[in-house]
Parts: C-alpha cells; structure tokens; sequence
C-alpha cells in the first residue's frame, strides 16, 4: 500500500510550488465553467417551465437526466482518468459540457433540450475527479483535504456565478443570448488546457498503467469497492450534499418564490447566501480537517443533523410562510452541505494508492448525485400529486438523510481500522526507503 496517511509526507511526494498552483488552477477554471453551466437551470427554473410548457415533474427531468448521466458516468470517468490522465479527460469533458450548453440554449423543444443537458451532464461529470487526480500529482499528500475544499469552493463560485449573473442576464437579455453567451466560457478554458496544462510535474511520472480490458476495469472497481474508507466516503457524500444540491439545482427558486411568496430577486439573494456560506464553511471544514483528521465523522453527521433540523423547521413552520430570518438561518446550514460531501473523499483517498485514485473517486462522487437525482424525481412527482404541497415534497429529504446516516455509523469504526493499518504500512515504507 502506497497512499499517504494524514499529514504523513512520502518520499516521491509531488513538491507543490507556485507551478503546481497554477496547473491545478487550470483544472479549477474548468470545473469553475462546468459548475456555471450545471447550475444555470437552477436560477432558469421558472423560465424553461414557461418556454417549453411543462409541468413540475418534466421540468425535475432536466435535472433528473443530467444528474442520471452525471451519476453514471462517474466509475467510467474513474477508470478513464486512472488510465489516460488528467489533460484527456478534462478536453473532452469541456467539449461535451459547450456543446451542452450551446444546445440548450439554441434548442426549440423540450426533447432537445433534454438531450442537451443529458450531454451537459456528460461532459461535467469528467471535471471534478480529474480535477481531484490532478491536485494529488501537483501536491504532497497532506495538503489533500484543502486542495479538495478549496476546488469546492470555486465550484460554488461558478454556483455563485449563475446566482448572480446568469440571473440577471436571463431578465435583460432573454434566454437565447445568455445561454450562447455563457457557452464561450467553455471555449476558453478549453483553449487554456490545450495550451498549457499539464498532467504532472517532471519527475513525478505515474507507474505505467495496467493493460486495459475487462479484467483491468474488474480489478480496479473490485478492489475500490472492497475498502471500507470508499464505501463511507460514497456514503458521507450521498448523505451531505443532496438536499443543498436540490435546492440551489432546482427547488429552491421555486419553494421561496410560489410556497414562501417571496420575489424572484430576494429568492435569488437567498440562493446567492447558500452560495456564499459554502465558501466560507469549505475553508474552515479544509482547515479543521487538515489539523485534526478525527473530526471528519462528527463534522458530516453534524452537518447532517443541523441540515435536517433547520430543513424541518422550515417546511412545518406553523402558518404560511417561514419568517425571513429562518430561511436566512437554513440558507446558511445548507451552505455546510457542499463542504461536508467533500469530506467523502478524505475518507476514499487514504483508502487507495494513487494509481486507483480516480476510480475511488468515481465511487465516492456517484453518492450525492443518486442521492440528489432520487430527491428531484421525488419532489416533482409529490408536486404534481398534492397540487403543489411543498411541506409533502420536501419531507422526502428526510428518508434519504436517514439511510445515509445509518450507512456511516455502520462503516465508520471498520473504515477506521482499516485507515490505521494502511497508516502503519505506509510508516514503515516511508522508513525503508533507500535515500
């Protein structure tokens, strides 16, 4: 076993540096760009229900089928990621998530722009993990869980982006024209990485991978699966970031504009808190969880219980609507969301060695999107059948918060055993080695 413990720095570690700063922000340009497109339905909810005359539950199939494609393709872009590298990937995925977008912006039915966005989701889903691969070949070990939250945050940056600009340009410039125009973005991180990135330093060459085959594929999903730290990782990251997902995705604009009777403007000022909560909290969840690894479970379940509790709250509060200050309050937690999903991957990586870290990652990243896919589809289909209840909608959150929160208390102590042994090899391996 050859992945770094916590804090443990092995000979061969990658040395970081200016450099390594700004190839990994490469890779953070593009999964920012994925993001703005990924989350543009979000605040166009209202806007595509208008234009292509559909009901709640066809508008959640947008979301739905992006998330499925999304969820779908993470162990493939795993394995691809393993075996080609970062820069493959990451063109490919830029030039699926353009086409994406161009699509559906210039789509004239709801059919086109349903396959437009399934290739959006297609072409986003190859971003994070090789974005994740590419700061493990830049960067020592110990600096894994910040680079991860620090990637987070200028995902929800690209959140932020849709919030604010994507918004307002919908409103002065309709939506033809700020679909096309946001697809040039696409354009230009895809020239950058064909310029100047690269998959790792000089000197810091991967092993030569495996033949590729069925049974290559086989081994390295069967040998992710096995360890205990990737199935808690999938598990923490299905239980944490959905409802935050749900909400910035699709539902929220909608729930605070037709259930809280709130204008489009203060809804969209309550999705741009969401937004900016997360990029606060992933900067004191990356520091907390970088100094003291043993806060990583009680900083998902808190995160967890605190989401559940301010989510209930909220949709059973007596009367019609919620008062500001508690949708102020839950827009704040649900901030917490996106950090706490990250800390998934802080169990799945020392779990597995570097050659194998993109195929963990696949796993880990697939939990929150079933889960959030799971809960649009829910949501939409209670909508329609309650005529528009949101408290009975909504309330679906809670099933999969309690199954995900029984999955972690019931691998946490065996991923923990499992943490330590993998600990000490690679203690003793980082004493043996010739210098």
């Amino acid at each position: 076993m050859t992945s770094a413990a916590p804090g443990l720095a092995l000979p061969g570690d990658p040395p970081g540096g200016r450099r390594a700063v700004w190839v990994w922000g490469i890779g953070v340009a593009v999964y920012f760009v994925a993001i703005i497109f990924r989350t543009s339905l979000g605040v166009a909810g209202l806007d595509a229900a208008d234009r292509f005359d559909v009901n709640a539950s066809a508008l959640s199939t947008f979301s739905i089928l992006q998330l499925l494609v999304y969820a779908g393709m993470q162990i493939p872009v795993g394995l691809m990621v393993d075996r080609l590298g970062t820069k493959k990937v990451l063109v490919l995925g830029a030039v699926l998530f353009t086409l994406g977008q161009l699509g559906f912006a210039l789509s004239p039915s709801y059919g086109m722009a349903l396959a437009s966005r399934a290739l959006l989701g297609c072409g986003d889903a190859m971003t994070f993990i090789s974005v994740l691969r590419l700061g493990s070949r830049w960067f020592p070990a110990r600096r894994g869980p910040m680079i991860g939250q620090v990637a987070a945050l200028f995902g929800m940056a690209g959140n932020l982006v849709s919030t604010l600009v994507i918004a307002r340009a919908l409103h002065g410039f309709g939506w033809t024209t700020t679909f096309v125009g946001s697809s040039l973005a696409g354009v230009v991180v895809l020239v950058v990485m064909l310029l100047f990135l690269k998959d790792h330093p000089e000197g810091h060459e991967p092993p030569p991978a495996e033949h590729a085959g069925a049974a290559f594929v086989r081994k390295q999903i069967a040998e992710a699966w096995r360890e205990p730290g990737t199935r808690l990782g999938m598990w923490v990251h299905f239980t944490t970031q959905f409802p935050a997902m749900v909400f910035l995705l699709l539902w929220g604009m909608p729930f605070l504009v037709e259930a809280q009777g709130l204008s489009r403007g203060t809804a969209g000022e309550l999705l741009t808190l969401v937004v900016l909560s997360n990029m606060v909290v992933g900067l004191v969840y990356g520091q907390v969880i970088a100094r003291h690894h043993a806060a990583r479970a009680p900083l998902a379940l808190g995160t967890v219980a605190m989401t559940a509790l301010l989510w209930a709250s909220t949709i059973f509060y007596p009367g019609d609507h919620a008062p500001m200050w508690l949708l102020i309050t839950l827009c704040v937690v649900l901030g917490a969301c996106g950090p706490a999903s990250m800390i998934g991957f802080d169990f799945g990586r020392p779990a597995n060695p570097p050659e194998r870290q993109g195929t963990a990652s696949g796993i880990v990243n697939m939990g929150g999107f079933i889960a959030s896919m799971t809960t649009l589809f829910a949501i939409g289909v209670l909508l329609d059948a309650t005529g528009d209840d949101y408290r009975v909608a909504f309330a679906s959150v809670f099933v999969l918060e309690a199954l995900g929160v029984a999955q972690i208390l019931r691998l946490h102590a065996r991923a923990t055993r499992r943490e330590r042994e993998h600990h000490v090899i690679s203690r003793v391996e980082a004493v043996h080695v010739p210098v």
